[in-house]
């Protein structure tokens, strides 16, 4: 049977999208690992569910927000687990992500932006690095308008106290 269209079309554009998406994920999770098996969920679930998109917004938009939903689902199931006893962690091994390095993820910039505190790297990442507008960013977070603006703020007053002023070259 062949594959519609549709479908066709959502897996093309959503390998173009992966980069992005993964840092989007990062800015969330905070840890690679997590970030990628978002990202894997979040891909699945928007083929799945493609026929829901409405089509009127980007498709970008409408995954970083499926992302979003879903992090926040999957933090508060973990909130409601106890946690597993044994874990490498807890035995002091090292994490499996801890001994994977990439060049990519050990840049300058990766490093900043998730050097934010947490709730504006997202923020960060959606307007100054992907380009969205706040009324964008703030609608994918699911957060006011004024709590964008309140957050880039924050993060670029973070960023220079670092010593890292804002640049016009984008991420």
């Amino acid at each position: 049977m062949p594959t519609p269209v549709a479908a066709i079309d959502i897996r093309r554009d959503l390998v173009g999208l992966l980069p992005k998406l993964r840092r989007f994920a990062v800015t969330l999770t905070g840890d690679l690992t997590d970030a990628d098996e978002l990202v894997q969920s979040v891909c699945q679930r928007g083929i799945a569910k493609f026929h829901l998109w409405n089509g009127g917004g980007k498709l970008e938009s409408w995954l970083y927000t499926m992302a979003r939903h879903q992090w926040v689902d999957e933090a508060r199931r973990h909130k409601l687990r106890p946690a597993v006893k044994g874990s490498a962690l807890e035995q002091g091994e090292p994490a499996a992500s801890a001994t994977h390095t990439n060049p990519v993820e050990d840049g300058e910039a990766h490093r900043l932006v998730t050097s934010l505190p947490e709730g504006l790297a997202s923020v960060f990442l959606l307007v100054e690095v992907e380009g969205h507008n706040y009324k964008q960013a703030a609608d994918i977070l699911g957060i006011p308008l004024s709590a964008v603006t309140s957050r880039l703020s924050s993060a670029r007053l973070y960023l220079a106290s670092q010593g890292h002023s804002r640049s016009s070259r984008r991420f």
